[in-house]
């Protein structure tokens, strides 16, 4: 494995934490409040092991994919292992495993806390929970990819870009992945600003803009407030109901609209049935819950609020959905598993995987009908490679493999079921709330240590798309990184994967 690439790419993540730490600092000042001492602890040695960092750039960047991977799960990890330490120096969560559980949920975009009270953090963490989501929602090393100059060309760069996107394909929007990053950053900033200035406009504070545009662009959902956003006019509801949804669509889409390329926006597949999951579900819990709604308006308001929050996987609530019916309560959880749309900022196993497995057992079954029949899977009119659909394929296998497991394992805590699957499934799908006693008026704070490592794995695993996390597990990974013999042999053969 190439080391000093690794080396240098977190490095350079160590860096931009110290960057990013100085936001809360500075709002720490503004709030006249001395935690700001504690952030700074941190941020200092970071940026200057960045400072450091930046002297020694390798002189080939070039690596593999399952460097890219390596990177990618590495980075997440000291992500939040730093961004734990402020929450734990401050004492605001005095036990570093639940500092941890915080700080991965921000960054994964889970928005499940361990919290009992939020109201009693300082203005400067409430930022600094809210501003994880912005870091994480679209990917800190896609973030690199905009802002340095990385060598090594458009492949060692696409191997670093795969592992961290979401859904089940990367691809260029622009011939130059740097450029692609970029817009991809424009149109996700774009829209952030444009929903804090619309928040504002609804009557919220700076502050309470500037979280909740933030968290919603992450698709986060750490709230400011113990009720989330049940406290806000219903005018912010509906903004705050629209951006989580917008923020669910894959980012392909809004580059087409921007970009002249209307039709092949709206003949994008996902973001037609990703529509029509959203429209048949907030139908359906507006009928189910107009009895114990006030009134039709209401009932629609709750339904479209909690729909677009769970399907995005932002997290937000309005509204105990844990007391809804039965019916509420299966749609919600059916829209955890499923999620938003791949190259979006949201979680779950994502529409197009769901798209694409129904037209696979679709094909199956014609091929039962006509044996000798030749049959291309389309997706978006274009054609769906083998390599995509097998891929596709040990993607759910994995994720349930993964989910039974951890659900096992937290069966140990002696909890009802509802709790533990949904705990398992609100953290794999970056969802954040559950049902039961981890519904939207609880939290995750009563799970043992173990729990919660196993729910921090689920987190960092879901939001990675499993893989870039699994191979941190994998002896070989680890034998190829400590090889010093494996790495002359790279050296020497100078091979690049483009």
């Amino acid at each position: 494995m190439n080391h000093s690439v690794i080396r240098f790419i977190l490095g350079y993540v160590i860096g931009f934490m110290g960057l990013f730490l100085m936001l809360p600092i500075l709002v720490a000042v503004i709030y006249h409040e001395n935690v700001w001492i504690d952030y700074a602890i941190v941020a200092v040695p970071c940026l200057l092991i960045g400072i450091v960092n930046s002297y020694f750039k390798p002189k080939q960047f070039s690596f593999y994919l399952k460097e890219g991977f390596f990177c990618t799960g590495a980075s997440w990890v000291v992500l939040s292992i730093i961004g734990a330490l402020p929450l734990y120096l401050s004492d605001e969560i005095p036990h570093y495993i639940d500092a941890l559980f915080e700080a991965v949920s921000g960054f994964t975009t889970t928005g499940a806390s361990i919290i009992d009270n939020v109201e009693l953090l300082s203005h400067a963490s409430l930022f600094w929970r809210s501003f994880t989501h912005l870091v994480g929602g679209m990917g800190v090393l896609v973030f690199l990819l905009t802002v340095i100059p990385l060598a090594g060309g458009d492949g060692s760069q696409f191997n670093l870009m795969k592992a961290e996107s979401p859904g089940p394909s990367v691809g260029k929007l622009v011939p130059k992945l740097k450029n692609t990053a970029q817009m991809l950053y424009l149109i996700y900033l774009g829209l952030c600003a444009l929903e804090f200035i619309l928040l504002l406009i609804a009557g919220m504070t700076p502050f309470e803009a500037i979280n909740t545009a933030i968290a919603t662009a992450g698709t986060g959902g750490f709230g400011i407030y113990a009720d989330s956003c049940a406290g806000f006019n219903v005018a912010s509801q509906w903004i705050i109901a629209i951006f989580m949804f917008i923020f669910g669509v894959n980012f392909n889409f809004y580059y087409y609209v921007l970009f002249h390329h209307a039709r092949d926006a709206f003949r994008m597949e996902e973001v037609r049935m990703y529509s029509f999951l959203t429209a048949i579900s907030i139908g359906i819990i507006t009928i189910n819950t107009l009895g114990s709604s006030a009134g039709l308006f209401d009932a629609l308001t709750k339904a479209a609020f909690q729909v677009t929050s769970v399907q995005s996987s932002t997290g937000f609530s309005t509204a105990d959905f844990a007391q809804w019916p039965q019916a509420s309560r299966c749609v919600l959880v059916l829209l955890m598993f499923i999620g938003a749309c791949a190259g979006s900022t949201g979680g779950g196993i994502k529409v197009s995987r769901f798209v694409l497995m129904g037209k696979a057992v679709h094909k199956e079954l014609i091929s039962y009908i006509h044996p000798r029949s030749v049959r291309k899977t389309l997706m978006d009119g274009k054609p769906v490679n083998h390599e995509t659909i097998r891929s596709n394929n040990v993607f759910f296998g994995t994720f349930m493999l993964i989910f039974f497991v951890s659900a096992f394992i937290l069966s140990f805590e002696n909890l009802d079921f509802s709790t533990v699957f949904t705990a398992v499934i609100a953290t794999m799908s970056n969802i954040g709330p559950g049902l039961s006693l981890v519904g939207p008026a609880s939290n995750f704070g009563f799970f043992s240590d173990l729990s919660k490592i196993v729910l921090i794995f689920d987190m960092l695993a879901g939001r990675l798309e499993l893989f870039p996390i699994l191979m941190l597990f994998h002896p070989k990974i680890w034998n190829d990184l400590f090889s010093k013999r494996r790495c002359k042999e790279l050296k020497n053969a100078g091979k690049v994967l483009k």
